[in-house]
């Protein structure tokens, strides 16, 4: 393996996992500013109320996202594997 050939395989792992964890982050971040928008506007400032709804909905995400998030991977995987020759 050469160094070009390294540095496009690190860049597309990057990019994979970038990928492959945005709906999560994502899904996250939208509950967590509407929950702290209820906060603001109730001026209840409870952690738990932050917490809760956001693993809830992360969880929800994933198993939501988890058949795309299974075909990018194995996509990557037949790619990287699939020049490998088996003597």
């Amino acid at each position: 393996m050469d160094e070009g050939t390294i540095l496009d395989l690190g860049t597309r792992v990057i990019v994979l996992s970038l990928m492959i964890s945005l709906p999560m982050l994502l899904v996250g971040l939208v509950v967590g500013v509407i929950i702290s928008i209820i906060q603001a506007v109730t001026q209840i400032q409870e952690m738990t109320l932050t917490f809760i709804p956001k693993v809830l909905a992360m969880a929800a995400a994933l198993i939501f996202f988890m058949p795309w998030i299974l075909a990018q991977l194995a996509t990557f995987a037949t790619e990287m594997f699939g020049p490998i020759s088996v003597p």
